[in-house]
């Protein structure tokens, strides 16, 4: 679902992969449908690498879209314009357990923008599998959204 998808530090929505060469990607914007080049220097986080700190594991950002997907009944997400509250409030009832200290609310917020935008997309597609399954391996240097 989330493969190819690409957050880039610094540029605005999220970015499907169309090709990769030896220093560069070839990218489109979903906000735009714009397609560019990013070069190996940007600082690229696929999306299916990424997950959120909890109190007991870090969970994958496919399994917190499948979560509110689940709660929104395929439908979008609370607006990104919400007070910070508000989108904490939201966030905890998606991932009650989510830890608090390490996931900023700049943080939720962009989980919260990029569900809106692959739903709005029609770019989540879950499988037949529960919202538990399909784990995605974690490293140290891919368990919180930096940008």
């Amino acid at each position: 679902m989330l493969k190819g998808i690409l957050a880039i530090s610094g540029q605005p929505g999220l970015y499907k992969v169309i090709s990769e060469g030896k220093n560069n990607v070839v990218i489109e914007s979903l906000l735009t449908g714009k397609k560019s080049t990013a070069y190996a220097d940007a600082k690229m986080s696929a999306l299916e690498d990424i997950a959120i700190y909890t109190s007991t594991e870090d969970v994958p950002l496919k399994k917190i879209f499948r979560k509110i997907s689940d709660k929104e009944n395929g439908g979008p997400a609370i607006s990104t314009k919400s007070s910070p509250e508000e989108l904490k409030k939201y966030f905890e009832i998606v991932l009650p357990d989510y830890d608090k200290e390490r996931v900023y609310g700049s943080d939720v917020k962009k989980v919260i923008s990029w569900y809106n935008l692959l739903q709005e997309k029609d770019l989540l597609v879950f499988t037949d599998e529960s919202p538990e399954a399909g784990a995605i391996e974690n490293s140290s240097d891919n368990t919180e959204i930096k940008e």
